[in-house]
Order: structure tokens, then C-alpha cells, then sequence
């Protein structure tokens, strides 16, 4: 049994009513990956935006899997200190990370978001040192275009995470990079500049599911619908 664990802000655990990456996801692991595999972790709401709280229960798919480690408005920052008892807790092969756009915009700048990335590694290892991570960069979003100083803070983390992978990756924890969707357009792809609709999902998905398949031969090339 494989198990993934998906990590990240309000991209990841979706609101009331959404399907999430995460959904699209297992969609395509279950139809291409050919082994026993789960989902898994501490959380299983959607965000409720009419009570601004991770209460709802109310997925499109009543039968979508739906244990995570993802909340609204949180950042490597936040998921840091959690992060070793989750994986330790759901015993997770695969953290699937999605995070960095709160840190930046809230919390941290590029350069101590990227010292929590290499914080956040080190106690998922400590917690099971053969646990393997797929982390997706920040991907583009509204803020980055309306304010340039932030767009130019959101470019210099991605830099640095990707060196932060490429310095991290080991042979028994490897780390992969997974690649931005080449085609994701705020205009098209969100239902408010940041956070993903139905074909902005579809594209997330398939950036994880692209690196696993390309790294480790992990599923199939994603289908894009």
C-alpha cells in the first residue's frame, strides 16, 4: 500500500462544494497507478467560507478519499511544526506539497520561507526517513501580477526552492521538483485569480502526477480533460 499524503493552503483543501487537485488526483492514480494506494492524513474537511473554518463536508463525490494535511491561510510556516506526527501518525510514503503563497503574502520572505522548506524535510525524515516528497512551486496567482514586488518575491522562492530540492534529495528520501502547468492562466484556470477551478485542478494534478511518473515511474502521463 502506498500512501500520499496531500500538504497544502487553501489550493489544496478547496471549499464547499469543490473537487480539489487532490480529487482529480487519486482519479488518476486509481486508473493508472495499479497497486494498492490511499490517500491519508490528520484532516478530511473542505473549508466552509460561509463560517471561515475547515468544517464542511460537503465534497461533490461522496466516495473521493478524503484525508489530507491542508488548511486556508496556512504555509510551510504552519505546517512545519506538524508535519513529523502527521507522516508518523498516517505513516504517509508520499507528501504531495502544495505551499508557499501564504507564506510569502503573510509571514516570511523568500529567503525564510526557503529555511522552513529545508525545516519542514527535516521533520518528516525524522519522523520516517524514507518518506518521499513531490513539491510543486507557487504557481501564478493574482497578487504576483497586481503587485510586482510580491510577483518578484514569489520568482526569487521559487528559485530557491528548487535549489533547496536539488541539495536536499537523497537516494533513501527523494525529492522531486515537480514542474508548474506551462498552460495555467489566472484568467482561465481560477475562479478568482488564486484558487483553482475545474481546469485549473485538472493542471495541478497533473504537474504531481507528471513528476512521480517521470521520476519514479510512478502512474501513467496525466490525461488532461
Amino acid at each position: 500500500m502506498l500512501r500520499f499524503m496531500p500538504v497544502g493552503d487553501s489550493q489544496t483543501i478547496g471549499s464547499a462544494g469543490e473537487h480539489t487537485w487532490r480529487y482529480r488526483l487519486w482519479q488518476h492514480l486509481r486508473d493508472t497507478y495499479g497497486g494498492p494506494f490511499a490517500l491519508v492524513g490528520p484532516r478530511d474537511t473542505l473549508h466552509d467560507k460561509a463560517a471561515d473554518a475547515p468544517t464542511s463536508y460537503d465534497y461533490a463525490d461522496p466516495d473521493f478519499p478524503r484525508a489530507h494535511l491542508a488548511g486556508w491561510g496556512e504555509g510551510w510556516l504552519h505546517m512545519t511544526p506538524l508535519i513529523a506526527d502527521a507522516v508518523r501518525s498516517c505513516r504517509a510514503d508520499v507528501l504531495l506539497v502544495s505551499l508557499g503563497l501564504i507564506d510569502l503574502g503573510f509571514y516570511t520572505n523568500a529567503e525564510q520561507t526557503a529555511e522552513n522548506v529545508r525545516r519542514f524535510v527535516a521533520e518528516a525524515r525524522a519522523a520516517r526517513p524514507r518518506v518521499r516528497m513531490v513539491v510543486l512551486p507557487v504557481i501564478p496567482n493574482i497578487r504576483a501580477v497586481d503587485e510586482p514586488a510580491f510577483g518578484a518575491q514569489v520568482t526569487l522562492f521559487n528559485e530557491l526552492l528548487a535549489k533547496t530540492v536539488a541539495d536536499l534529495d537523497e537516494p533513501r528520501s527523494e525529492l522531486l521538483l515537480a514542474s508548474p502547468p506551462e498552460s495555467y492562466d489566472i484568467n482561465v484556470d481560477t475562479y478568482d485569480g488564486t484558487h483553482p477551478n475545474a481546469s485549473g485542478e485538472h493542471k495541478i494534478a497533473g504537474a504531481f502526477a507528471e513528476a512521480m511518473y517521470q521520476g519514479w515511474g510512478v502512474g501513467e502521463p496525466y490525461a488532461m480533460v
